[in-house]
């Protein structure tokens, strides 16, 4: 009994030894003692372990510096990555994760560190609702959660932060709901965005009358249309200095100011954004207490104002004014009217990208001295530049490209400071003398596209030594490029655009004027380049060389390793030799062109590394082999054009089930055999399918009428524009259109612009059986479907007329039986039919359309009758001839014989008017298929008036010709 008494003091001892010697450390701990010495403590190491066990990083460790106890040397938590602690107490108080490209959920561990004043976690992919327990982090001063996937609602545990002072949410576009009243509580806030919260509705902002210490709020993306007297509440936040209400439906506010209120003061409003809110000129009597002398940026862009009103000349410190998007007419010299006071004074940037602005710019722009960049690029500006704007002192970009201004450039010109200049896309008809563009040795960007310096080469190009941008694209040069070019600005360009000429010259070296370490652009097309392309550097990111006289292999691309090319363009030139087996370095290349060239072998096994390649243009070479299965890794080809080659063996049925984004596969003109996959079905976005001239076999799918892009009515998405950005600046972008060589109303053409309209399937000059499958007439949007040049049987389907969009038939030299159907009569769009060669049989259907084709497209149908073949049809000739009637007599037998000489003079008459009328119309193809859908339509109703007035009339010719007439 004694024992075990002993031993229960001595645990006792021990336990009560423990408990004070913790409590005391504890106490040493809160009072900011030395107990840790400034090393992490085990919990909140443990916390955080936890922590990065709720998150991981695809391929890599999140966060390799967090390990665990057993690892000493970096057991201290307070070194580990993005953590902060306090030196003398060891808590944990900095949490900064962002941009770690991390992804998981937020570890309720977060709650073991209650000294957390710091936590950043933006621009990740943490998902999972932003948890209730954040509001038990009440020391927190800092939170930003922003750019991730939260959803859900904002917890109303959050106005528990109370000495929190930056909050930020924005871009979790998921999260939804309203902003929780509980949110008034965070009277310490100096910060707020809460942008891109785009499920979200505010329909007050009183909340924000609670937060005196506010300076910057954005809110960019939500609804505030319900918010009443949201100006007065901004007015009475004196601190406020930035404030952002981009895209919040602010148009739709009906009483966003009551000036009876007095519960605000003079704003303290330096930056002011208002843009894309569908705003009118009636927004300028509530805008006006919120701008002060104070203001220095104002963003009203994408809105519909009429105008601007004369206070804004009074903004004494303006410094940015934004208008671009404005899809209201406004001239130009009124708006510069209009802030011509103390403004013009301050104004640095005005910037009217994509506006209505028209007029001139006139010489009111010397008023504005302070002016450094002025953007006013696609407008409507149809008058000349003032001689003024090259005078004006601070001037550093000038962009008043795509307008319609007019005249010679002043030679003032001269005499500018600007960095950038860019007149491109307007109609000047050239500009000063050589002596005068000399002058502007300080340049760095000129852009002068589109405008006549022609035809010589301009001399003046050579004295711009500063030189990283130079654009003269389509600018009627026509002659010789001089040598010294190409080495004129050694490391130095970035972009150089010379295109659309008639330039000649051998080129050799496209590596000593180009600046290397940046991304860079090169495009000589259309041009008569010649020479051997030997070098080239590393960093470019777009190169076209297209349509000049280049010659010799393309081993040169191998020289482009650092993996910015996403556009390539060598077509229509004269290279030869093998696709070189370098595209592992091209995994950003997105177009690639080397059509119509003298390329031959195979394609490289490297291809598989053209991950983002989006259009591949290799038609017109003599490639050969099989389709490489690598190929089927560039799932994101939506254009693939490998016509006029020799290449052979199936057609992959991986195409189908790999390459899903395709809307064009053209494999016309190669040794294809085998039958059409069944695979192909699948790619539901194909408008284009152009398998002709081929060595297939068996029957067309039925299958096909899957394609649901042939069936839709309306215009497809835009696919065949790709989108670039034009050299290192990515306000630049540059787009490239899609073009294909397509069989269209008996010739070939290339089509461009015009290619998103058209659906087209073209299987012909094959050898394929069997009958036309009854399904593809459910493919209503198809444009063009061609079937000659093979061996089709049996009948055309009977509905085929359903097809009513189909504007190029061509079923000719098949086997096809049988009467053309009756709907035909219905397919008033067709302009070009061919059914010749096969054995149709019977009538023509009656239809002005069919009938106004040339006898060229019935022809070798050896059963076929009527118009517009010479072989009548049983039973016309009788129907035809007019019964003779020979009465002689007087009275009413002569007044009969009377009417009938008269109606048959008339109608002779009539003929031959009508003929020399319908003459002209048959000429007119576009005016024939257009008068003729109209009389389709009536049809019916005019033909029962005619048998009423005509009833007496027995001839059928007579019949015809007075219908056609009326």
């Amino acid at each position: 009994m004694n024992l075990v008494l002993f031993i229960l003091f001595v645990v006792g001892l021990g336990w009560l030894k423990t408990t004070t010697s913790t409590s005391f450390n504890h106490q040493l701990v809160e009072g900011g003692g030395e107990a840790s010495n400034g090393k992490c403590l085990d919990e909140e190491r443990r916390a955080l372990l936890y922590f990065k066990a709720y998150i991981h990083q695809i391929h890599n460790d999140p966060l390799p510096t967090w390990t665990t106890e057993e690892e000493k040397a970096t057991n201290d938590c307070c070194k580990w990555q993005g953590v902060t602690c306090n030196e003398q107490t060891g808590h944990v108080t900095g949490l900064d994760l962002n941009f770690m490209v991390i992804e998981g959920k937020i570890s309720p561990s977060l709650l073991n560190l209650s000294y957390l004043e710091h936590l950043d976690i933006s621009h990740n992919s943490f998902h999972g609702a932003i948890p209730m327990f954040i509001g038990s982090l009440t020391k927190l001063r800092y939170l930003d959660l922003s750019d991730n996937f939260l959803y859900g609602t904002i917890p109303r545990s959050i106005g528990a932060l109370t000495e929190l002072r930056h909050l930020d949410l924005s871009k979790n576009f998921l999260l939804n709901g309203t902003i929780p009243l509980e949110i008034q509580n965070l009277t310490n806030l100096k910060v707020i965005s809460l942008r891109s919260l785009n499920s979200f509705t505010v329909e007050n902002l009183d909340w924000l009358y609670h937060m005196s210490q506010l300076e910057d709020l954005t809110m960019d993306g939500i609804s505030l249309g319900k918010a009443d007297n949201w100006v007065n509440v901004i007015l009475s936040l004196r601190k406020l200095s930035f404030l952002s209400l981009d895209e919040c439906d602010l148009s739709e506010v009906m009483h966003p100011y009551s000036n009876s209120s007095a519960n605000f003061s003079f704003p303290s409003i330096v930056s002011l954004g208002l843009g894309n809110n569908n705003l009118n000129s009636s927004m300028f009597h509530w805008l006006f207490p919120l701008t002060t002398n104070r203001l220095e940026i104002l963003d009203l862009s994408g809105n519909k104002l009429h105008g601007f009103p004369k206070y804004f000349g009074n903004l004494c410190g303006l410094k940015e004014l934004h208008l671009e998007n404005n899809s209201v007419t406004i001239k130009f010299s009124d708006l510069l009217n209009n802030i011509s006071g103390c403004t013009s004074v301050t104004l640095e940037e005005l910037n009217a990208l994509r506006s209505q602005f028209t007029g001139s710019l006139p010489d009111d722009i010397q008023r504005f001295s302070s002016l450094g960049f002025l953007q006013l690029s696609k407008n409507k500006l149809n008058g000349t530049i003032s001689e003024k704007v090259w005078l004006l002192p601070n001037l550093e970009i000038l962009d008043v490209s795509s307008n319609s201004l007019t005249g010679v450039i002043s030679e003032n010109i001269g005499k500018t400071k600007s960095l950038t200049i860019d007149l491109s896309d307007n109609m000047f008809k050239g500009v000063p003398s050589e002596a005068h563009m000399s002058n502007l040795s300080s340049v760095e960007s000129i852009n002068l596209s589109s405008c006549k310096l022609g035809p010589r080469f301009p001399k003046w190009i050579q004295a711009l030594t500063n030189l990283i941008y130079l654009d003269i694209a389509n600018t009627k040069i026509s002659d010789t490029i001089p040598v010294e070019f190409w080495n004129m600005w050694s490391s130095q360009l970035e972009i150089l655009n010379i295109s659309s000429n008639n330039i000649t010259g051998e080129v050799t070296d496209l590596s000593s004027n180009f600046n290397r370490g940046l991304i860079t652009t090169i495009d000589l097309s259309s041009n008569n380049f010649y020479g051997v392309i030997s070098d080239v550097f590393s960093s470019l990111s777009w190169l076209d060389l297209s349509k000049n006289k280049f010659y010799g292999g393309i081993s040169f691309l191998c020289q482009i390793v650092d993996g910015t090319l996403s556009f390539l363009d060598l077509s229509h030139n004269s290279f030869t030799g093998k696709i070189p087996d370098c595209l592992w370095h091209f995994k950003e290349l997105r177009v690639l062109n080397l059509a119509k060239n003298n390329l031959y072998g195979s394609l490289p096994a490297s291809i598989e590394y053209l991950i983002n390649i989006e259009a591949l243009y290799l038609f017109n070479n003599n490639l050969s082999g099989e389709l490489p299965l690598s190929l089927k890794n560039c799932t994101s080809l939506t254009f693939l054009e490998l016509g006029s080659n020799k290449f052979s063996g199936y057609v992959p049925a991986w195409i189908g089930g790999k390459l899903s984004n395709l809307y064009a596969l053209i494999l016309s003109s190669n040794n294809f055999f085998g039958t059409i996959p069944l695979q192909l079905c699948q790619l539901v976005n194909l408008q284009i399918l152009d398998l002709s001239m081929n060595n297939l076999n068996g029957t067309i799918p039925s299958c096909l009428s899957n394609l649901s892009m042939m069936v839709q009515d309306g215009h497809p998405p835009n696919q065949i524009i790709h989108y670039y950005h034009w050299g290192s600046s990515f306000s630049d972008q540059r787009e490239y259109v899609d073009r294909a060589l397509m069989r269209w109303q008996g010739n070939v053409q290339e089509l461009t612009s015009t290619l998103e309209l058209v659906r087209c399937i073209d299987l012909s000059s094959n050898s394929l059986t069997g009958q036309i499958p009854y399904e593809l007439t459910v493919l209503y949007g198809l444009i063009v479907l061609n079937l000659s040049n093979n061996a089709l049987l049996g009948e055309i389907p009977s509905k085929i007329g359903q097809m009513k969009d189909l504007q190029h038939l061509d079923l000719s030299r098949n086997n096809i039986s049988g009467q053309l159907p009756s709907s035909m009569s219905q397919m008033s769009f067709l302009n070009y039919l061919d059914v010749s060669y096969n054995n149709l049989s019977g009538r023509i259907p009656s239809s002005t359309q069919l009938q106004s084709f040339e006898s060229s497209t019935y022809i070798g149908n050896v059963g076929l009758c009527g118009r517009p073949l010479t072989e009548d049809c049983s039973g016309d000739k009788e129907s035809n001839v007019p019964p003779l009637v020979s009465q002689s007599g007087g009275g009413a037998e002569g007044i009969d014989e009377l009417k009938r000489w008269f109606y048959i003079g008339g109608a002779s008459g009539f003929v031959t008017g009508f003929w020399m009328a319908c003459g002209a119309l048959l000429l007119n193809r576009r005016g024939r298929y257009v008068f003729f859908h109209f009389l389709d339509i009536f049809k019916d109703w005019v033909y029962v008036r005619v048998m009423m007035l005509i009833s007496k009339l027995q001839s059928f010719l007579f019949i015809w010709c007075i219908f056609m007439y009326v």
